[in-house]
């Protein structure tokens, strides 16, 4: 994998979280490179779900699962920036892996992965005569963008992580106390993107890498 320029286009991602068009639902400029080395450029659109890649080349759209792909690289519109995916073996049962699509937010020896999805919720009308009430049945839904976090060290299997604060230090073991006053002298969070991107860093840093 080689590392992606898309630090700087963090926090606009973040913000997309509430778009009304979503990058996966869009075509990008951009290029696959398959398992057997070959190279199509056109527009590309992804599915993370099931873990599907469209692309049009000259009028002609061809679909790739996981299973053909090394990686592929779209330029997003959206956040102004390029973003890189690769097709990585993930350990889906004990001794069974299977070759899913990856975002790489960050590469080093420690890497910071991520995997967006779309989540429904429900929304609620408020009652404007009687404030912090809702109307009961009324409001509908509303999708949102979501992202599952995974950390790849060199040579070791892709690990999800839990989202919970406690679960984080686990993958920064080898500079534990540095990583932890890094986040408190910044203020980090440990939920946000922008920020396990900048922890990430640190730490490779701190690594040598």
């Amino acid at each position: 994998m080689k590392a992606p320029s898309i630090f700087i286009a963090i926090c606009t991602m973040c913000s997309l979280a509430w778009a009304q068009e979503f990058p996966g639902d869009l075509w990008h400029e951009g290029k696959v490179v398959l398992i057997d080395d070959a190279v199509i450029q056109g527009k590309i659109k992804y599915d993370l779900q099931n873990d599907l890649v469209q692309i049009n080349a000259s009028n002609q759209i061809q679909t790739y699962s996981a299973r053909k792909i090394h990686n592929f690289d779209i330029f997003d519109e959206t956040v102004k920036s390029t973003r890189t995916f690769y097709a990585l073996p993930f350990k889906v049962q004990v001794n069974y892996e299977v070759p899913i699509l990856f975002e790489v937010l960050y590469e080093g020896k420690l890497s910071l992965l991520c995997r967006e999805e779309m989540v429904t919720e429900s929304m609620q009308a408020i009652n404007p005569y009687m404030p912090y009430s809702y109307y009961p049945g009324y409001g509908g839904t509303r999708q949102r963008l979501s992202y599952k976090y995974y950390f790849l060290s060199e040579g070791s299997e892709i690990i999800e992580y839990s989202m919970k604060k406690g679960d984080l230090m686990q993958f920064f073991r080898r500079k534990q106390q540095e990583v932890k006053q890094y986040i408190k002298k910044n203020n980090l969070k440990h939920d946000r993107m922008r920020d396990l991107v900048r922890i990430t860093a640190y730490y490779n840093a701190l690594l040598g890498s």
